[in-house]
């Protein structure tokens, strides 16, 4: 059976971290879109899990979360009845990232709502060692979820925004202008200078500019819930440890004392031939494994 090399590997996960289509990717390097699936499930398993590892036990100081919209399969107001439940329709990033180190702390794929809120904000709070200031934008569902997770041992604001209303004609693609900004203390003594959602939110750029699933207007949107998943693990791991940030001139992970030095995607694809050995070979059936994880 023919076999891409460590190098090939690398190649191809390079590419789609950095903005590639599936089938462009597919073209470049002459190898079917299965293959370039088995791969992304293969290699969005051992980033989850590595992620998992090792980022927890933080002593992180400040830290900014928010939500980015996607959607799979279709738009909710196309899914069809038949399908409900499945995971199409939209579909919301949770993302916590610490405003000093710019480590994306942790993540949750799901919708905007408590059932995805609650557990979110739960796990982030389950790797942090150190009281923490946090910073949300307005949505309803924080107050909530960080009173369960954190009780009184946090310092939380929320950044409220007001816009203008939709732009119309040909501005209708830009986003609405924002009229006024307020910061609301909710628990604790928050540092005032240091409320904002800023980092977080140009973090949700590098998002849509690094996978192309979440650009908009192109048919390049996840088909499945579980490839979408597999592309935000992968995704999250070029970030944290791979990718040198233009601020801190190194690399999240680095910044954070989560690694001791700046990754290569060869050394992830490595990694992951190592899991393979261990395992004896396929590391997951990227059809079923994600969505058995979800439902557990």
């Amino acid at each position: 059976m023919n076999k891409l090399t460590t190098e090939d590997r690398a190649q191809i996960l390079t590419a789609l971290v950095e903005g590639n289509s599936m089938a462009s990717t597919a073209r470049m390097y002459g190898v079917s879109k299965i293959t370039i699936l088995r791969l992304l499930a293969d290699a969005g398993t051992v980033a989850l899990n590595y992620h998992d590892t090792v980022v927890c036990r933080l002593s992180t100081k400040r830290v900014q979360v928010d939500e980015i919209w996607s959607f799979c399969h279709s738009k909710d107001k196309n899914v069809q009845q038949k399908n409900w439940g499945k995971g199409y329709g939209d579909t919301w990033t949770w993302v916590a990232m610490d405003a000093d180190s710019k480590l994306a702390i942790n993540w949750h794929v799901g919708g905007r709502d408590a059932g995805s809120g609650r557990p979110f904000v739960a796990d982030l709070a389950s790797r942090l060692n150190d009281r923490i200031q946090l910073t949300s934008d307005g949505w309803q569902v924080y107050r909530d979820a960080v009173a369960r997770a954190f009780g009184t041992e946090i310092d939380y604001a929320m950044l409220i925004k007001e816009y203008a209303n939709e732009r119309q004609g040909h501005a209708r693609y830009s986003p609405p202008e924002c009229v006024s900004c307020r910061a609301v203390v909710e628990v604790g003594s928050p540092d005032r200078k240091h409320i904002n959602t800023s980092f977080i939110e140009r973090q949700n750029l590098s998002m849509r500019m690094g996978m192309r699933r979440f650009t908009r207007l192109t048919n390049a949107f996840s088909k499945r819930p579980e490839n979408h998943e597999y592309a935000i693990a992968i995704h999250y791991f070029h970030y944290n440890f791979i990718r040198k940030h233009m601020t801190i001139k190194t690399t999240p992970a680095v910044m954070s004392g989560v690694a001791n030095h700046e990754w290569t995607m060869v050394e992830f694809v490595q990694m992951m031939e190592r899991e393979e050995k261990r395992r004896g070979g396929r590391i997951t059936d990227y059809k079923i494994a994600a969505s058995k994880r979800r439902e557990s």
